[in-house]
């Protein structure tokens, strides 16, 4: 049984060459504000790691740059219930295949400082710099795709989509959960996206560390028994390889939404181990 999960192997992108003058780590190297170099920080990807350590070293009193791209951004907490609560009594969870139009898109959520809500918004008026999408590095200067403001659109509207269900849940269901209007409020745009940076000079804007929050990769080189595709990902139906006796666990839907985290792995845990015990 292979039950590794799917965050194997960090991905940093081949855009920025190495420079003595600029530390470049992966999401999984970070650890505190204070094992960072002085100076300014570029993180690279707002999912829940990115947006988690642009938020820990902005509070640090660094000066910190964010690259927001495609995400979602589903509420910590709605009317008294936790995020996974609804995405539960939804049926989300359930999803058997993955939109494939969404296959680049982070969810950016947290569960730092007791759990809240990812607003960018309120990032930025705590002093943090949106960019876009990293698009292109050359000569010092890293260049951002244009398309935050349509990003950060797709991101409320993702938001906002999942209370009007959720909403429609309680009161179809009658359940007694309390009102929380505020939770619509929409601010501002800040600055950085009305008038948004496409190109940035990293040693003039005192950047010496980039974090990469950027994803992982599969890396099952260690499964020498020719169950692999061209990606390196195991093949499988629903855990079930065609090598006799070799079955995997964690992956993002190996059955549903849910199989790739914790809570959701009992389900197909049981039913190999039930396929297994019949001889399977």
């Amino acid at each position: 049984m292979a039950a590794t999960g799917p965050f194997q192997r960090g991905i940093i992108p081949p855009l920025v060459p190495p420079d003595p003058g600029i530390t470049q780590m992966h999401s999984t190297a970070y650890r505190n504000p204070d094992r960072l170099p002085p100076g300014a920080v570029l993180v690279v990807g707002a999912g829940s790691s990115g947006t988690q350590i642009a938020d820990e070293l902005s509070r640090a009193s660094r000066r910190v740059y964010l690259c927001v791209g495609q995400h979602e951004r589903p509420p910590r907490r709605y009317r008294g219930k936790d995020y996974c609560f609804w995405l539960g009594v939804l049926g989300l969870w359930d999803a058997e295949t993955r939109d494939p139009a969404k296959a680049h898109v982070t969810i950016a959520v947290s569960g730092a400082y007791g759990g809240y809500t990812i607003d960018f918004r309120h990032l930025a008026a705590r002093g943090i710099t949106l960019l876009g999408r990293a698009d292109a590095f050359a000569d010092g200067v890293m260049h951002f795709a244009p398309g935050l403001a349509r990003d950060l659109a797709a991101g409320d509207a993702n938001y906002l989509s999942l209370l009007d269900a959720a909403d429609a849940y309680a009161a179809r269901e009658g359940l007694d959960l309390p009102e929380e209007p505020a939770a619509r409020v929409v601010e501002p745009e800040p600055s950085c996206v009305t008038a948004p940076i496409l190109r940035l000079d990293l040693r003039d804007a005192g950047i010496t560390t980039i974090i990469w929050a950027t994803g992982f990769a599969f890396d099952f080189g260690w499964l020498q028994v020719g169950a692999l595709d061209t990606r390196g990902a195991p093949v499988h139906r629903r855990g079930i390889t065609e090598v006799p006796g070799l079955y995997v666990l964690g992956l993002p839907f190996l059955s549903r939404r849910a199989s790739s985290f914790i809570f959701g792995v009992e389900q197909d845990a049981a039913r190999l181990a039930k396929h297994i015990a019949a001889g399977g």
